[in-house]
């Protein structure tokens, strides 16, 4: 059972409260915007505004936390962030938190198609995860689909050229750890709340970087570097909302494949804002890792629905 299957993804309840599918493929279309211009806003910032990672880091989520602070608080009051498995959010956010300076780093060095190529192994990490951890069983189907999806990877990164990049071994444990995440969010269904768990990220992704980020703390050098600083935390909150919302008007199995459409995102970031465009080798590996999740997603829902 891969991420496809989750019943809760990213948090997000995937049982639809009323069947509004147009509206909610639209909303899944803002996300993953949202996303790529996270990951946009991370990129500049450490390369072009020379910001540290970790104070980039920091910004992520402190805004983040402060967001949803603000929004939850005054209506729901502090009642509302106790957790019944305070263990398990703080482990799932420390894996988010890994993820992302994973990810940041990668992006100093790699360009956002190769970042969000390598990053569409979650649902493959995932499935292979899923069997000691969640003591799921695998088929041959999709045991040569998770094969196949490694042969994408392989392509797309060439670790046997020189080539080879060591920032795209940081991307693919960015993948690692977000599959992580993605499990234990599983555990956590019908738990806590998406505001509780949302609550719980913030707070532990600023509290376990706060001390990497005072020792080498850097703030936006001009007026224009604040926007982004400052946007990344909203652009986080705002995508994960935008699925809790999506996700109540359709069900996950029909939101699932929509999620490819951040790869056309991102390869229109990285080709407008940073002139750098797909190489050869990711046009020809991308759509096999992304067969590889499709196929994992199709052949899940053939079985939930056996």
């Amino acid at each position: 059972m891969a991420v496809w299957r989750n019943p809760q993804v990213h948090g997000l309840a995937v049982q639809a409260r009323a069947d509004r599918r147009g509206l909610a493929v639209l909303m899944m279309l803002v996300a993953f915007a949202c996303f790529t211009a996270l990951d946009s806003s991370a990129k500049w910032l450490v390369t072009t505004a020379e910001m540290s990672p970790w104070s980039a880091v920091f910004a992520r989520y402190a805004v983040h936390l402060m967001t949803v602070a603000a929004i939850l608080l005054p209506s729901k009051g502090f009642g509302s962030l106790s957790s019944q498995a305070p263990a398990l959010e703080t482990i799932r956010a420390a894996f988010l938190l890994a993820s992302t300076m994973c990810n940041f780093i990668a992006v100093q060095f790699l360009p956002l198609t190769l970042t969000a190529t390598i990053f569409f192994t979650i649902p493959i990490f995932v499935t292979v995860l899923s069997i000691p951890l969640l003591g799921e069983k695998v088929g041959w189907r999709r045991w040569a689909a998770i094969a196949v999806g490694f042969v994408g990877i392989l392509i797309v990164t060439r670790p046997w050229t020189v080539g080879f990049h060591w920032a795209m071994l940081i991307s693919v444990g960015a993948a690692l750890f977000a599959s992580l995440y993605q499990i234990l969010t599983r555990r956590l269904a019908g738990v806590d709340s998406s505001h509780t768990q949302q609550f719980y990220a913030g707070l532990i992704a600023t509290m376990g970087i706060a001390p990497l980020a005072l020792l080498n703390w850097t703030l936006p050098a001009s007026a224009f570097a604040w926007l982004p600083f400052l946007a990344m935390g909203v652009f986080g909150w705002l995508g994960h909302q935008m699925l809790t919302v999506a996700h109540r008007y359709a069900p996950a199995s029909f939101l699932a494949p929509f999620v490819y459409v951040q790869l056309l995102y991102m390869t229109a970031s990285s080709w407008i804002v940073f002139s750098q465009p797909p190489t050869p080798w990711i046009l020809a590996g991308a759509p096999i890792v992304m067969a590889a999740g499709f196929y994992i997603w199709w052949r899940e829902r053939q079985l939930t629905e056996t």
